[in-house]
């Protein structure tokens, strides 16, 4: 059983194309709403920043690094990120948080 301590939180951030904006928020839902589903998953949003609409980031919430793991070699992550590169104006940055408090 997991406990607060255990859990990790995810943050990408991703820079849509001008153009690919609205591409790039459809795929994010879509695996918002697949990635809901996998063991582990505690939460996962997708966010667009107000002031730069071409700013989008996910905030994922899993109960260990098994199931962050486990997410991010799941084959619905990897069509994902397969799609991604033409969408995107520089490389997305993904980082993990271990909550302490």
């Amino acid at each position: 059983m997991s406990t607060a301590n255990d859990h990790v939180h995810v943050v990408a951030t991703l820079q849509a194309h001008p153009d690919h904006v609205a591409e790039l928020a459809a795929l994010l839902g879509e695996l918002a709403r697949t990635s809901r589903a996998q063991p582990g998953n505690l939460r996962f949003d997708v966010h667009q920043q107000s002031s730069n609409p071409h700013q989008l980031i996910t905030i994922e919430h899993w109960d260990g690094l098994a199931s962050v793991d486990a997410h991010m070699t799941s084959p619905h992550v990897g069509v994902v990120l397969g799609k991604l590169a033409p969408l995107l104006a520089v490389p997305p940055q993904i980082v993990r948080y271990s909550q302490i408090a």
